[in-house]
């Protein structure tokens, strides 16, 4: 009886210790891999991004998974960042997906297109809205994977050598203009050129184009546009919400454990919002600075202008969906969800923010 009595109790003992015994934890491989930015180190926003990214994921794998960032140049040019990592030259690139719209323009729909999104509703389309998963399925074509990892908020329409009142002035005009936008663009009369971030300055100080645009009052600040054009110029019509990605070459990803994969989508969403808050803390004093040193004539495009640009992009549109099946599958994926967007935004955030526009001396 006692035997018996002992076998069970041994019995029970057993089996519990094996449901409270704790699962061995695996160990985190170690991983060294690149990443080549398509932006210069002297733009500490857009730049730095990608170093918040990769000190991230350092830090949650206590430096078992290193991604070492290297600026535009310094293994390939700003804009052969996501070809270096389709070839496997690069594991990974932060770079703007609508510099590669020359490959195919359903490219531009990652970053931005005209009269398209603003910041909150490109993440939105794109976290919420299906934006990531098109854009994905596109991807893969060219080997790679893509993740939302930054937004500059919308930008500035450029700088100009001489004043824009009317669509002529744009005829002939050489403009330094990113990705699709300049295939829009073309339509008004611009010749639009593509040249990296760090090499407009000198372009546009000899005259070899007649304008520029890159982002806002901080970066433009930086690179020094103020003091070769006096003309600035708002609302940037072609990059409402221009959003900057991580791409990742796809046989590395599919290598990675479920972890670390984690860990990249993760990262690359801090540097999103990091991008973003870092512009919005930054843009207004350095435009406070330009309205007081009253070196810089900002003006607003004329209706005429915006008119006429809203006209070319849709004839645009209409174009390349006729032969891009791609191209407008994600077009009007992206257009009914800003139109749907646009109409709780004309109810809540629009009407805010206009009476407190109106009205910010007074609080």
């Amino acid at each position: 009886m006692k035997r018996r009595h002992f076998l069970q109790a041994a019995g029970i003992a057993a089996a519990a210790t094996a449901v409270a015994k704790p699962a061995i934890a695996q160990p985190m491989p170690e991983l060294r891999w690149r990443l080549t930015s398509s932006f210069p180190k002297s733009l500490d926003t857009i730049y730095t991004a990608a170093e918040i990214f990769s000190k991230a994921v350092a830090e949650a794998t206590d430096n078992k998974f290193q991604i070492q960032v290297f600026a535009a140049g310094e293994i390939v040019p700003a804009i052969a960042a996501a070809d270096a990592v389709q070839n496997g030259t690069v594991e990974m690139c932060h770079t703007s997906s609508y510099y590669y719209f020359g490959k195919d323009p359903t490219f531009a729909f990652g970053t931005a297109v005209p009269f398209g999104l603003n910041t909150r509703m490109q993440n939105a389309w794109m976290y919420h809205g299906g934006g990531m998963e098109l854009m994905n399925d596109f991807y893969k074509k060219f080997n790679i994977i893509g993740f939302p990892a930054g937004n500059t908020g919308a930008q500035m329409g450029g700088w100009f050598r001489k004043e824009i009142k009317d669509v002529a002035d744009l005829r002939g005009l050489k403009m330094r203009i990113g990705g699709f936008a300049g295939t829009v663009i073309a339509k008004v009369g611009v010749v639009p050129q593509q040249i990296p971030g760090g090499d407009i300055y000198t372009a546009l100080e000899r005259g070899t184009i007649d304008a520029a645009e890159w982002v806002g009052p901080y970066d433009d600040a930086k690179l020094g546009f103020q003091k070769v054009a006096p003309y600035y110029y708002y609302p940037g019509w072609w990059e409402g919400g221009p959003m900057i990605h991580n791409f990742v070459n796809i046989e590395k990803w599919n290598a990675l454990s479920p972890a670390y994969r984690s860990l990249v989508r993760t990262a690359s969403s801090l540097a999103n919002e990091w991008m973003t808050s870092k512009y919005d803390a930054s843009n207004p004093p350095a435009l406070k600075k330009m309205l007081a040193e009253n070196v810089v004539q900002f003006r607003q495009f004329p209706a005429s202008v915006m008119d006429a640009s809203l006209k070319a992009a849709l004839e645009v549109y209409a174009e390349v969906s006729a032969r891009n099946a791609d191209f407008k599958k994600i077009w009007d994926s992206l257009l009914a969800f800003r139109n749907d967007a646009y109409l709780w935004w004309r109810v809540a955030e629009y009407s805010y923010d206009d009476y407190l526009i109106r009205n910010r001396t007074k609080t």
